[in-house]
Protein backbone atom coordinates (compact mmCIF):
# COMPACT_ATOMS: atom_id res chain seq x y z
CA UNK A 1 0.00 0.00 0.00
CA UNK A 2 0.80 3.18 -1.14
CA UNK A 3 1.33 5.80 1.93
CA UNK A 4 0.08 8.99 1.98
CA UNK A 5 1.37 12.48 3.09
CA UNK A 6 0.92 12.61 7.16
CA UNK A 7 0.87 16.02 6.42
CA UNK A 8 -1.36 16.81 3.90
CA UNK A 9 -3.42 13.39 3.81
CA UNK A 10 -2.79 13.83 -0.01
CA UNK A 11 -0.39 11.39 -1.85
CA UNK A 12 1.92 9.54 -2.58
CA UNK A 13 4.22 9.77 -0.47
CA UNK A 14 7.36 9.72 -2.75
CA UNK A 15 10.83 9.80 -0.98
CA UNK A 16 13.35 10.54 -3.33
CA UNK A 17 16.84 9.65 -2.61
CA UNK A 18 19.83 11.67 -2.92
CA UNK A 19 22.44 13.81 -2.22
CA UNK A 20 22.49 11.58 1.49
CA UNK A 21 19.67 10.80 1.31
CA UNK A 22 15.90 13.15 2.66
CA UNK A 23 17.15 12.76 6.16
CA UNK A 24 20.04 14.62 5.51
CA UNK A 25 18.71 17.46 2.92
CA UNK A 26 16.05 17.88 6.25
CA UNK A 27 19.17 18.71 8.48
CA UNK A 28 20.70 20.57 6.25
CA UNK A 29 17.34 22.97 6.10
CA UNK A 30 17.45 22.92 9.65
CA UNK A 31 20.65 24.61 9.68
CA UNK A 32 19.96 27.02 7.05
CA UNK A 33 17.23 28.57 9.05
CA UNK A 34 19.65 28.70 12.34
CA UNK A 35 22.21 30.58 9.97
CA UNK A 36 20.23 33.02 8.01
CA UNK A 37 21.09 36.81 7.86
CA UNK A 38 24.25 35.86 10.47
CA UNK A 39 28.01 37.04 9.36
CA UNK A 40 29.88 34.55 7.76
CA UNK A 41 33.12 34.35 8.27
CA UNK A 42 35.58 34.03 5.34
CA UNK A 43 39.43 33.42 5.92
CA UNK A 44 39.78 34.24 9.65
CA UNK A 45 37.94 37.12 9.55
CA UNK A 46 35.52 37.82 12.71
CA UNK A 47 32.64 36.78 12.23
CA UNK A 48 30.45 38.95 13.78
CA UNK A 49 33.01 41.85 12.18
CA UNK A 50 31.72 45.45 11.82
CA UNK A 51 28.76 45.90 11.03
CA UNK A 52 27.91 47.53 7.81
CA UNK A 53 26.58 51.08 7.95
CA UNK A 54 25.06 51.02 4.23
CA UNK A 55 26.39 52.72 1.32
CA UNK A 56 23.23 55.40 1.88
CA UNK A 57 20.93 56.78 -0.51
CA UNK A 58 22.59 59.40 -2.83
CA UNK A 59 20.71 62.34 -3.86
CA UNK A 60 20.65 61.16 -7.51
CA UNK A 61 18.54 58.55 -7.46
CA UNK A 62 18.12 56.47 -10.13
CA UNK A 63 15.24 57.47 -12.13
CA UNK A 64 14.74 54.01 -14.35
CA UNK A 65 12.69 52.48 -11.26
CA UNK A 66 9.59 55.16 -12.17
CA UNK A 67 9.82 55.10 -16.17
CA UNK A 68 10.93 51.55 -15.97
CA UNK A 69 11.18 50.18 -19.93
CA UNK A 70 14.52 48.79 -20.04
CA UNK A 71 15.48 47.39 -16.41
CA UNK A 72 18.87 46.02 -17.96
CA UNK A 73 20.08 49.54 -18.71
CA UNK A 74 22.14 50.48 -15.84
CA UNK A 75 24.88 53.15 -14.79
CA UNK A 76 27.79 53.64 -16.99
CA UNK A 77 31.29 51.91 -15.23
CA UNK A 78 33.52 54.27 -13.60
CA UNK A 79 36.01 54.13 -11.08
CA UNK A 80 35.25 57.44 -8.98
CA UNK A 81 34.84 56.90 -5.43
CA UNK A 82 31.81 57.98 -4.01
CA UNK A 83 29.98 58.36 -0.98
CA UNK A 84 28.90 54.33 -1.48
CA UNK A 85 32.62 53.13 -2.20
CA UNK A 86 34.38 55.31 0.20
CA UNK A 87 32.38 53.86 3.06
CA UNK A 88 33.57 50.26 1.88
CA UNK A 89 37.14 51.53 2.07
CA UNK A 90 36.97 52.75 5.45
CA UNK A 91 35.78 49.68 6.70
CA UNK A 92 38.41 48.05 5.04
CA UNK A 93 35.43 45.04 4.16
CA UNK A 94 33.23 44.24 1.29
CA UNK A 95 29.91 42.92 2.69
CA UNK A 96 28.06 40.83 0.66
CA UNK A 97 24.63 38.97 0.88
CA UNK A 98 24.92 35.67 -0.71
CA UNK A 99 23.23 32.09 -0.58
CA UNK A 100 25.21 29.38 1.10
CA UNK A 101 22.98 26.46 0.15
CA UNK A 102 22.64 26.48 -3.93
CA UNK A 103 25.08 24.04 -5.02
CA UNK A 104 27.56 25.57 -7.76
CA UNK A 105 26.47 29.61 -7.33
CA UNK A 106 26.91 30.14 -3.16
CA UNK A 107 27.49 26.75 -1.18
CA UNK A 108 29.90 25.76 1.48
CA UNK A 109 32.09 23.12 0.67
CA UNK A 110 31.92 20.49 3.20
CA UNK A 111 35.46 19.52 3.47
CA UNK A 112 36.39 23.12 3.32
CA UNK A 113 33.84 24.68 5.51
CA UNK A 114 34.53 28.18 2.88
CA UNK A 115 32.09 29.24 0.64
CA UNK A 116 32.25 28.60 -3.08
CA UNK A 117 30.71 28.63 -6.19
CA UNK A 118 29.76 31.46 -9.22
CA UNK A 119 28.43 34.27 -7.30
CA UNK A 120 31.05 33.88 -4.71
CA UNK A 121 33.88 33.97 -7.21
CA UNK A 122 31.98 37.36 -8.55
CA UNK A 123 32.33 38.67 -4.94
CA UNK A 124 35.93 38.32 -4.50
CA UNK A 125 36.14 40.14 -7.53
CA UNK A 126 34.32 42.96 -6.33
CA UNK A 127 36.15 42.80 -3.70
CA UNK A 128 39.54 42.96 -4.97
CA UNK A 129 38.64 45.38 -7.50
CA UNK A 130 37.46 48.16 -4.57
CA UNK A 131 39.97 46.52 -2.00
CA UNK A 132 43.13 45.26 -3.77
CA UNK A 133 42.03 42.17 -1.83
CA UNK A 134 39.59 39.19 -2.56
CA UNK A 135 39.59 38.39 1.17
CA UNK A 136 38.23 41.39 2.23
CA UNK A 137 34.75 40.20 2.37
CA UNK A 138 32.32 39.61 4.82
CA UNK A 139 29.66 36.97 3.74
CA UNK A 140 26.41 37.08 4.88
CA UNK A 141 23.85 34.27 4.31
CA UNK A 142 20.49 36.04 3.04
CA UNK A 143 17.29 34.11 2.21
CA UNK A 144 15.69 34.28 -0.86
CA UNK A 145 12.87 36.64 0.61
CA UNK A 146 14.93 39.19 2.39
CA UNK A 147 17.72 40.14 0.06
CA UNK A 148 15.78 43.54 -0.30
CA UNK A 149 16.03 43.87 2.85
CA UNK A 150 18.99 43.15 3.85
CA UNK A 151 19.94 46.29 1.34
CA UNK A 152 17.45 48.63 2.55
CA UNK A 153 18.37 48.07 6.16
CA UNK A 154 22.22 48.39 5.36
CA UNK A 155 22.60 44.61 6.57
CA UNK A 156 24.84 44.49 3.22
CA UNK A 157 26.52 46.59 0.71
CA UNK A 158 25.81 44.28 -2.44
CA UNK A 159 23.54 40.99 -2.54
CA UNK A 160 25.28 38.45 -5.35
CA UNK A 161 22.73 35.50 -4.99
CA UNK A 162 21.36 34.83 -8.46
CA UNK A 163 18.50 38.01 -8.14
CA UNK A 164 16.47 38.41 -10.97
CA UNK A 165 16.66 42.37 -12.44
CA UNK A 166 12.90 43.75 -13.28
CA UNK A 167 11.35 46.80 -12.84
CA UNK A 168 9.38 46.15 -9.67
CA UNK A 169 12.55 45.73 -7.86
CA UNK A 170 14.18 48.72 -9.07
CA UNK A 171 11.69 50.83 -6.89
CA UNK A 172 13.36 49.47 -4.39
CA UNK A 173 17.24 48.72 -5.05
CA UNK A 174 19.80 49.73 -7.85
CA UNK A 175 20.99 46.71 -10.07
CA UNK A 176 24.36 46.30 -11.64
CA UNK A 177 24.58 45.65 -15.38
CA UNK A 178 23.06 41.67 -15.97
CA UNK A 179 25.89 38.82 -15.37
CA UNK A 180 24.14 35.77 -16.14
CA UNK A 181 21.07 34.56 -18.34
CA UNK A 182 18.81 32.15 -17.06
CA UNK A 183 15.23 31.22 -17.26
CA UNK A 184 12.09 29.68 -14.96
CA UNK A 185 11.64 25.95 -15.34
CA UNK A 186 10.22 23.36 -13.55
CA UNK A 187 11.89 20.63 -11.51
CA UNK A 188 9.95 17.52 -10.90
CA UNK A 189 10.90 14.27 -10.14
CA UNK A 190 12.40 11.75 -12.39
CA UNK A 191 10.05 9.27 -12.11
CA UNK A 192 7.01 11.39 -12.40
CA UNK A 193 5.81 11.39 -16.01
CA UNK A 194 2.71 12.99 -15.54
CA UNK A 195 4.32 16.35 -15.61
CA UNK A 196 6.17 17.74 -18.59
CA UNK A 197 7.05 21.29 -17.96
CA UNK A 198 5.12 24.90 -17.44
CA UNK A 199 1.51 24.18 -19.05
CA UNK A 200 -1.56 22.40 -17.70
CA UNK A 201 0.08 19.04 -16.49
CA UNK A 202 0.84 21.12 -13.55
CA UNK A 203 -3.43 21.38 -13.20
CA UNK A 204 -4.26 20.95 -9.41
CA UNK A 205 -0.24 19.78 -8.52
CA UNK A 206 1.42 21.17 -5.56
CA UNK A 207 4.00 23.64 -6.52
CA UNK A 208 6.89 25.04 -4.24
CA UNK A 209 8.21 28.46 -5.00
CA UNK A 210 10.21 30.68 -2.98
CA UNK A 211 8.79 33.81 -1.79
CA UNK A 212 9.44 36.52 -3.08
CA UNK A 213 11.09 35.53 -6.02
CA UNK A 214 10.21 35.77 -9.66
CA UNK A 215 8.89 32.02 -9.96
CA UNK A 216 6.32 32.79 -7.74
CA UNK A 217 5.54 36.32 -9.66
CA UNK A 218 5.18 34.29 -12.66
CA UNK A 219 2.69 31.54 -11.38
CA UNK A 220 0.36 34.27 -9.81
CA UNK A 221 0.09 35.81 -13.76
CA UNK A 222 -0.51 32.09 -15.31
CA UNK A 223 -0.67 28.82 -12.31
CA UNK A 224 -2.02 26.52 -14.97
CA UNK A 225 -4.43 25.59 -11.94
CA UNK A 226 -1.31 24.74 -10.04
CA UNK A 227 -1.54 25.20 -5.80
CA UNK A 228 1.31 27.35 -5.17
CA UNK A 229 -0.33 29.49 -2.31
CA UNK A 230 -0.30 28.77 1.16
CA UNK A 231 -4.02 29.57 1.02
CA UNK A 232 -5.28 28.28 -1.80
CA UNK A 233 -9.76 28.65 -2.25
CA UNK A 234 -9.72 30.10 1.52
CA UNK A 235 -8.33 26.83 2.60
CA UNK A 236 -5.03 27.48 4.76
CA UNK A 237 -2.21 24.96 4.46
CA UNK A 238 0.85 24.35 6.30
CA UNK A 239 2.59 27.44 6.51
CA UNK A 240 5.81 27.81 4.39
CA UNK A 241 4.84 24.36 2.52
CA UNK A 242 4.27 25.90 -1.13
CA UNK A 243 6.08 29.25 -0.82
CA UNK A 244 9.10 29.12 1.36
CA UNK A 245 11.78 31.80 2.64
CA UNK A 246 14.61 29.98 0.90
CA UNK A 247 14.38 28.23 -2.24
CA UNK A 248 16.34 24.92 -1.41
CA UNK A 249 13.51 24.31 1.16
CA UNK A 250 11.44 23.50 -2.32
CA UNK A 251 14.04 20.71 -3.27
CA UNK A 252 13.66 19.15 0.58
CA UNK A 253 9.70 19.74 0.54
CA UNK A 254 10.06 17.53 -2.95
CA UNK A 255 12.03 15.08 -1.47
CA UNK A 256 9.53 14.44 1.45
CA UNK A 257 6.91 14.24 -0.94
CA UNK A 258 5.00 17.53 -0.04
CA UNK A 259 4.93 19.21 -2.97
CA UNK A 260 4.95 17.73 -6.71
CA UNK A 261 6.81 20.13 -8.53
CA UNK A 262 9.15 22.99 -8.10
CA UNK A 263 9.58 26.18 -10.40
CA UNK A 264 12.77 28.19 -10.03
CA UNK A 265 15.83 29.60 -12.16
CA UNK A 266 17.16 26.76 -14.50
CA UNK A 267 20.62 27.86 -13.39
CA UNK A 268 19.41 26.65 -9.78
CA UNK A 269 17.72 23.81 -10.54
CA UNK A 270 20.52 22.54 -12.60
CA UNK A 271 22.61 22.71 -9.55
CA UNK A 272 19.93 20.65 -7.25
CA UNK A 273 19.42 18.01 -9.97
CA UNK A 274 23.17 17.76 -9.77
CA UNK A 275 22.70 16.99 -5.93
CA UNK A 276 20.07 14.37 -6.34
CA UNK A 277 19.80 12.18 -9.12
CA UNK A 278 15.89 11.72 -8.37
CA UNK A 279 15.14 14.99 -9.74
CA UNK A 280 15.12 16.44 -12.90
CA UNK A 281 14.10 19.61 -15.20
CA UNK A 282 11.07 19.22 -17.06
CA UNK A 283 9.98 21.23 -20.40
CA UNK A 284 12.08 24.22 -21.19
CA UNK A 285 12.85 27.71 -19.72
CA UNK A 286 9.61 29.62 -20.22
CA UNK A 287 11.17 33.13 -19.29
CA UNK A 288 14.36 34.86 -19.43
CA UNK A 289 15.45 35.57 -15.76
CA UNK A 290 18.69 38.24 -16.07
CA UNK A 291 20.79 38.06 -13.16
CA UNK A 292 22.24 41.49 -11.59
CA UNK A 293 24.24 42.53 -8.48
CA UNK A 294 21.99 44.59 -6.48
CA UNK A 295 22.60 47.57 -4.30
CA UNK A 296 20.99 49.99 -2.14
CA UNK A 297 18.55 52.31 -3.86
CA UNK A 298 20.78 55.10 -5.19
CA UNK A 299 23.97 54.03 -4.49
CA UNK A 300 24.87 54.59 -8.16
CA UNK A 301 28.91 54.93 -7.43
CA UNK A 302 28.77 51.58 -6.46
CA UNK A 303 26.83 50.49 -9.12
CA UNK A 304 29.37 52.09 -11.61
CA UNK A 305 32.54 50.76 -10.15
CA UNK A 306 30.52 46.84 -10.02
CA UNK A 307 29.93 47.58 -13.64
CA UNK A 308 34.13 48.23 -14.13
CA UNK A 309 34.65 44.96 -12.73
CA UNK A 310 32.21 43.48 -14.60
CA UNK A 311 33.17 44.59 -17.53
CA UNK A 312 36.62 43.39 -16.50
CA UNK A 313 35.73 40.58 -15.71
CA UNK A 314 33.99 39.19 -18.75
CA UNK A 315 36.44 40.53 -21.00
CA UNK A 316 39.08 37.81 -22.69
CA UNK A 317 36.60 35.65 -24.34
CA UNK A 318 37.21 32.18 -23.43
CA UNK A 319 40.02 33.11 -21.20
CA UNK A 320 37.86 35.47 -19.10
CA UNK A 321 37.57 35.55 -15.23
CA UNK A 322 33.58 35.10 -16.53
CA UNK A 323 34.14 32.12 -18.43
CA UNK A 324 36.96 30.72 -15.84
CA UNK A 325 34.02 30.39 -13.40
CA UNK A 326 31.60 29.12 -15.73
CA UNK A 327 33.33 26.13 -16.43
CA UNK A 328 34.26 24.90 -13.15
CA UNK A 329 30.90 25.92 -11.49
CA UNK A 330 28.17 25.75 -14.62
CA UNK A 331 29.16 24.20 -17.74
CA UNK A 332 27.67 20.62 -16.63
CA UNK A 333 24.77 21.33 -16.00
CA UNK A 334 24.33 24.30 -18.58
CA UNK A 335 26.30 23.33 -21.43
CA UNK A 336 26.75 25.42 -24.43
CA UNK A 337 26.88 29.33 -22.98
CA UNK A 338 29.06 31.13 -24.73
CA UNK A 339 29.76 34.37 -22.77
CA UNK A 340 27.76 36.30 -20.33
CA UNK A 341 25.03 38.49 -21.21
CA UNK A 342 26.28 41.85 -23.16
CA UNK A 343 26.21 44.75 -20.69
CA UNK A 344 23.54 47.93 -21.46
Amino acid sequence: MTAKDPRTGRGPLRRLRGWGGVSAMAAACAVTASLTLLPLSHDGDDVFGPQATGPGALNALQTRADSCKDPLASVPPSEVDGEAVRRIKERGKLIAGVDQNSFQWGFRDPETGKLEGFDIDLVRAIAKAVLGDENKVIFRAIPTNQRIEALENDKVDVVVRTMTINCARLRDVSFSTPYFLAGQQVLAAKEDHSITGYNSTLAGKRICTAEGSTAYDELKKKSYGAVFEDEHDGTPADEDQLTVPNQLDCLVRLQLGEVDAIVTDNALAAGQAAQDPAVQLKGTPFTEEYYGVATKLGADDLVARVNKVLLDYTSGGAGSPWMTSYKKWLANGLPGIEGPPKPQ
